[in-house]
């Protein structure tokens, strides 16, 4: 299991609590640090079964600066949205676990942790 974190997000590090409290085996990866590529945004969208758009924090000020909101939400400019998520990691949604079954989950709530901790056992 590997959880995508930023360490000054209260929500990343209350799931590294209880995955902690819960004695998961997990790694981190510090996304803004060790930035995901395209490949690995996608994969990770496939395991969520979400679409770009739908992990965007929108409200960041780089996606005003972006005009993210303006931006089309379909299959045709979904690369862009990728491309954007990779070029400002800042603007993904946090934090993402990959549960060991091959699904992932954005996990901002205690329950989507055990969600996740329950693919992973």
């Amino acid at each position: 299991m590997e959880i995508w974190i930023n360490p000054a997000c209260s929500k990343c590090r209350g799931a590294l609590s209880l995955l902690d409290e819960e004695g998961a085996s997990y790694t981190v990866r510090r996304y803004l640090e060790d930035v995901p590529s395209e490949a690995e945004i996608r994969a990770v969208l496939g395991r969520l079964g979400l679409e770009p758009w739908d992990i965007t924090r929108t409200g960041e000020a780089e996606a005003r600066e972006l005009g993210l909101k303006g931006w089309a939400r379909d299959a045709g400019s979904r690369d862009r949205w990728i491309t954007a998520l990779a070029g400002h990691p800042k603007l993904i949604q946090r934090p993402i676990i990959t549960a060991d079954d091959g699904t992932a989950v954005v996990a901002r709530t205690d329950d989507a942790v055990r969600d996740a901790l329950g693919r992973s056992s």
